[in-house]
């Protein structure tokens, strides 16, 4: 907000809450060099609205916005409750080219091919519903794609005839080879869509994108990507991967709002995609991908967190980020190998995970007790027998420490 918008807003008796002190500089970057652990500290204690006393370990649903992102969404909703501007605050039928092109810079596509949706299911709604498919026609999945990722083409199926099939993926996984070769040998005459996860829900393995969908695409067979767990957690250039369509939600690692999702199709599938939700423009192909954002009046202010939470992610270095997080996961991953009561189903290579890590419990273990602990300790985990362990950027290594020593107190477990 400039401080023209700032006067005027002041004229109504509206104050830009978080422009003076709630919204502080980063950390001296020296710092992070000098000792990691205060700066990320740092990190978490000034741009976040955490506690002290909550443990997240679970930004795979979820993830957490930081003050700058807090203070978008805010700051766009008093201007346009305040009409400030000279156009209407929403979007739905509005193209957003600056808001794309500035995204699409960071995800790596062009922005004719970037939509922007409300989250990564809707994407995959509008993009299983979109294809062109016939009674017969086979789409392959994985069996450890995430409900958003099965439903639309079991809609599809009840609907109109095609078929879907699973391969069954090894878990733990040896390498990325072995995934690739698992799904690439699956598909079969009739497969006309591979639709995958970049990172698997259930157990936060990383996959073989690129090299699946180019083996895919050798033999004729359209590629879709649920990246919902990929944007924000590993390095990510949409061309690079070579598919023909991805679904992201920059809510979970991008440190964007709720309600906001992106869609990347294709540019050569573009004309031939069919819309889900339409209003007028619908059918204008020269719109390219925003034709598929023009749904009725939305929120805007989730838009503007989203491109903030972008902006800060650039602004703490995507790839010390990316480090961090990694790191993190390593580090439960090496606590976890450690206690003969759990099991891995994380690889042992960590080129095959980001920042999401997954254990299983031995079935007699006393869930309730758990989760009653971890509620009066403030710990937020998600799973049950099987749980999969976040690591965002906020996340301290005393938070999982604290996990599982409350892990080892359950199992009745001392290490030696």
């Amino acid at each position: 907000m400039n401080r023209r918008d700032a006067v005027a807003l002041s004229l109504f008796g509206i104050t830009a809450r978080g422009a003076a002190g709630d919204v502080r500089p980063l950390p001296d970057p020296a710092l992070r060099e000098k000792d990691a652990e205060k700066y990320w500290l740092q990190v978490r204690r000034e741009q976040f609205l955490l506690p002290g006393w909550r443990a997240f370990l679970n930004n795979g649903s979820l993830g957490v916005a930081p003050r700058p992102v807090v203070r978008a969404v805010t700051e766009f909703i008093e201007t346009a409750a305040a009409l400030v501007n000279d156009e209407y605050p929403r979007w739905g039928y509005e193209d957003l080219d600056a808001e794309r092109a500035e995204m699409a810079a960071f995800v790596g596509c062009k922005k004719e091919e970037l939509a922007f949706t409300h989250c990564a299911t809707e994407a995959m709604s509008v993009i299983a519903n979109g294809i062109e498919l016939k009674a017969g026609d086979e789409v392959l999945i994985t069996d450890h794609e995430h409900p958003s990722g099965i439903a639309p083409w079991a809609l599809r199926a009840k609907r109109h005839g095609i078929t879907m099939r699973e391969v069954k993926l090894p878990h733990p996984p040896q390498n990325a080879g072995q995934l690739a070769d698992v799904v690439v040998s699956a598909i079969g005459p009739r497969t006309r869509v591979l639709s995958f996860s970049g990172i698997l829900s259930p157990t936060g393995v990383l996959m073989p994108v690129r090299e699946i969908c180019r083996a895919a695409r050798a033999r004729g067979v359209l590629t879709v990507v649920d990246g919902a767990h990929m944007n924000g957690q590993v390095p990510l250039r949409l061309q690079d991967l070579e598919c023909d369509y991805f679904a992201g939600s920059p809510h979970k690692w991008l440190f964007a709002p709720a309600g906001c999702g992106l869609m990347y199709i294709r540019e050569e599938h573009l004309d031939r995609h069919w819309p889900v939700i339409v209003t007028g423009d619908w059918d204008r192909m020269e719109l390219k991908a925003a034709r598929f954002m023009k749904i009725g009046t939305n929120n805007r202010a989730t838009i503007a967190g989203m491109m903030a939470g972008k902006r800060f992610m650039e602004s703490l270095g995507p790839e010390h980020v990316y480090a961090r997080i990694h790191e993190l996961a390593r580090r439960v991953y090496q606590k976890a190998a450690e206690r003969p009561y759990l099991k891995l189903l994380s690889s042992a290579d960590d080129s095959l995970y980001g920042a999401l890590v997954t254990v299983t419990f031995p079935e007699n273990f006393d869930f309730a007790q758990l989760w009653r602990k971890a509620k009066e300790r403030r710990m937020w985990l998600y799973g049950s027998q099987r749980l999969r362990i976040s690591t965002p950027v906020h996340l301290r290594a005393s938070d999982i420490d604290a996990a599982f020593a409350l892990f080892d107190e359950v199992a009745g477990y001392k290490a030696a």
